[in-house]
């Protein structure tokens, strides 16, 4: 019996898998890339056993919808795709999330003197601060730009 050339070609996509520990998916710097690169960090959670719901999934959905968010409003180039990488660390029971763009120039900063309860955006960051142990920015490896990075800790590793 013979295989179906269908079944047989891999996706272009990379599939949320159980077994993998690194999920790295390139983007469109759009509404639209951001949607998806949300959607696939969700499911790549419950692949790895944090269901939704769960706080540790609900923390890692949230902040990479504030840094995708961020990328494509304030890291697009035209012409330049973004970068979600997700890491998963058993051993110390940390997630690591990662978000790169092309705008190396520009970097997130908090809101100078806080915001006030007028201020209709800025409050990104501060949720990343409140849910993630630690973030920061790095230089883009590879490529112009940048990586904003987030590690949230994910006790009772799957």
């Amino acid at each position: 019996m013979t295989t179906s050339p269908r079944t047989e070609r891999s996706s272009a996509l990379p599939l949320p898998l159980a077994d993998q520990t690194v999920f790295s998916f390139r983007f469109t710097a759009s509404p639209r890339g951001a949607r998806l690169a949300r959607r696939l960090a969700s499911c790549q959670m419950d692949a790895w056993g944090w269901r939704y719901g769960t706080p540790v999934h609900d923390s890692v959905e949230l902040i990479v919808a504030e840094l995708v968010n961020n990328a494509v409003t304030h890291g697009r180039v035209p012409g330049r795709d973004a970068r979600l990488r997700l890491a998963r660390f058993a051993v110390t029971g940390r997630i690591r999330v990662e978000v790169s763009d092309a705008r190396g120039e520009r970097h997130p900063v908090s809101a100078p003197g806080g915001l006030s309860d007028d201020d209709e955006g800025g409050r990104g960051l501060v949720l990343v601060s409140a849910l993630a142990e630690e973030w920061g920015v790095a230089p883009r490896p590879g490529a112009p730009g940048k990586t904003v990075w987030a590690v949230v800790a994910a006790p009772g590793t799957p």
